[in-house]
């Protein structure tokens, strides 16, 4: 069993429309003690308002209300869309009740002074035809069609007149004679009426048996979605007791007429047959805007669906462009760590080699010194070829202490460079790092290249060996390179307050306009293919960013470029 159909019933919703507050009274604690859930209005204009709100499953309401009237009351629901299929149940003590309450709309009318059962039998009966009416299928029909009316009565003469009262109003009417003939008729193909009239005192058949079997075909036929939740009239020869009146609504009859008054026949048919009608309007109008509404929900899941796709597109590009970033920085992080494994290894091996060097060279200088102090003790010798021999002897180990002073210096200069063990901040020589910086590049300089210096800035700055070594070398060394005969390399340090800058200019071509913005791209480089690796200034500029500082680019006063470090000062630094 499903949840639905394990979930219990919920009581039938009614509105109460009465004005008088002991009738009210009685009448709730009626309904409710046989399991229907009451509202109550006071006026007609209250109970309008309310059904703004949301719809009962039936409106029971008295004909005399202050201000609107009950009658009134009924046509203003039957102009709303929403209510007009809505039953309406009309209580009222007039001696012509009956005729006003159904010329106004409402689908049944009972005396106040009815007998309170009867009152109970009648509205469970309007919601039965509810209920059959909500399963029918008539959404589909056609915009506009006749009632279809089953007239039952053993006498001829009855049906020839009820056939005729009735088709008066339109109605297409068919009628039996017996219970065979009236299950035939409800049992032909296409066969859908709107209402069936029972005479219960026929001769020719059981009409209260007549009655339950045709109910129990209607339910039937409802259950399994057919069109024939038609409403059951029976009809009586004279006015019902309570009794008769019991009997024929549990049988399953929606309504009991007398059979002498004619006019009042063909309005109560009138009224079932019209609300009918319009339960099938509603439901037609229901499904067109149902049609209309899913219409709108497949446009709009298709326009979702094209915006998922379009987003679900942009994302991707993003995806796409986020990784080829990554992939950017990855290469250029691999750049940066084969950069820095290479310098790691040139410095462990400058240092090696200077290690290497400086031992044999100690040893060589200091048997130069001791031969240089032997050759100075030695006297004079006799003649000339012997004073010529000693001078040059003397002569040509003082070019050897020269010599060896030079390369003193330079492994000297190639220690400091290296300098392995000084990765963390400290305080620099600038001075003296750059003269370190010189030495190593005098190779490339030679006699061509004049290098001016200006130290007038501050003599120590607060950074890491590299900064000086490796960056300065780098834009020293480029610019040795653009240089491509005689030429200038100017070199000055600036104190400013809040940082320290470096300036090297030369005067060679310059850097176009152009090419500025990415002189400082991994891999980008001027220089023929094999001359360079286009690492140098990428290195340089990320060694200027890890200290917060700026690396720039500008013409220099001769037509070359200049590059400008600047180095912040450290807050405890004067």
């Amino acid at each position: 069993m499903s949840a639905a159909a394990a979930a219990p019933t919920a009581p039938a919703r009614l509105l109460l429309v009465e004005d008088s507050e002991t009738q009210a009274l009685e009448l709730r604690l009626l309904l409710e003690s046989h399991g229907f859930a009451v509202e109550r209005c006071v006026t007609a204009e209250a109970a309008l308002d309310r059904l703004n709100e949301g719809l009962p499953d039936l409106v029971v309401a008295d004909y005399h209300l202050p201000g609107m009237n009950g009658d009134e009351f009924t046509r203003q629901m039957r102009l709303s869309l929403r209510t007009r299929a809505l039953p309406v149940l009309m209580l009222t003590g007039a001696q012509d009740g009956e005729r006003q309450g159904l010329e106004s709309g409402a689908d049944a009318y009972i005396a106040k002074s009815t007998d309170r059962d009867l009152l109970v039998l009648r509205i469970r009966a309007l919601l039965r035809e509810r209920k059959g009416s909500v399963h029918s299928e008539a959404a589909g029909g056609s915009a506009f069609r006749r009632g279809r009316i089953l007239v039952i009565d053993g006498s001829a003469t009855y049906r020839t007149f009820f056939a005729g009262l009735l088709s008066q109003d339109g109605h297409a009417v068919e009628t039996a004679a017996s219970r065979e003939a009236a299950l035939a008729a409800l049992d032909t193909p296409g066969a859908a009426f709107d209402c069936v009239t029972v005479d219960l005192n026929g001769h020719a058949y059981d009409g209260h048996a007549l009655c339950s079997e045709i109910a129990e075909r209607r339910r039937a036929a409802s259950d399994a979605g057919g069109r024939q939740a038609f409403h059951l009239v029976c009809v009586a020869g004279s006015a019902p007791n309570k009794e008769l009146l019991v009997a024929a609504f549990s049988a399953g009859a929606d309504d009991v007429i007398v059979k002498t008054d004619g006019e009042l026949l063909a309005m109560r048919v009138r009224g079932l047959v019209r609300r009918r009608l319009l339960e099938e309007d509603n439901q037609r109008v229901s499904g067109a805007f149902g049609a209309r509404e899913r219409a709108l929900e497949r446009a709009r899941a298709e326009a979702e669906a094209a915006e998922a796709r379009a987003a679900l597109a942009d994302a991707l590009e993003q995806a796409n462009r986020d990784l080829a970033d990554a992939n950017r920085r990855l290469t250029d992080a691999q750049a940066k760590l084969v950069q820095a494994a290479k310098m790691a290894s040139l410095g462990e091996l400058v240092a090696g080699i200077a290690h290497e060097i400086n031992n044999p060279l100690a040893f060589i200088l200091a048997h130069q010194g001791t031969v240089e102090r032997v050759l100075g003790d030695v006297p004079e010798p006799d003649g000339d070829t012997g004073r010529r021999a000693l001078g040059k002897a003397r002569e040509r180990v003082g070019s050897m202490r020269i010599g060896l002073t030079r390369i003193q210096d330079l492994v000297l200069n190639l220690r400091k460079f290296s300098r392995l063990d000084e990765g963390e901040r400290a305080l620099v020589d600038v001075p003296e790092a750059i003269e370190t910086v010189l030495a190593l590049l005098q190779h490339k300089l030679g006699d061509r290249i004049t290098v001016t210096r200006d130290f007038s800035g501050r003599q120590q700055m607060h950074c890491t060996p590299a900064l000086l070594n490796q960056v300065v070398m780098n834009i020293l060394g480029n610019a040795a390179d653009a240089i491509s005969g005689d030429g200038m390399i100017s070199i000055s340090t600036i104190a400013e307050p809040d940082a320290d800058l470096i300036r090297i200019s030369d005067t060679g071509p310059g850097i176009p306009e152009e090419l500025r913005e990415r002189i400082f791209e991994p891999f980008f480089t001027t220089k023929p293919v094999g001359s360079g690796t286009g690492l140098g200034l990428a290195i340089a500029y990320s060694v200027v960013q890890a200290h917060s500082g700026t690396l720039s680019v500008e013409v220099a006063q001769g037509g070359g470029a200049c590059f400008v470090i600047g180095i912040p000062r450290q807050a405890d630094q004067p």
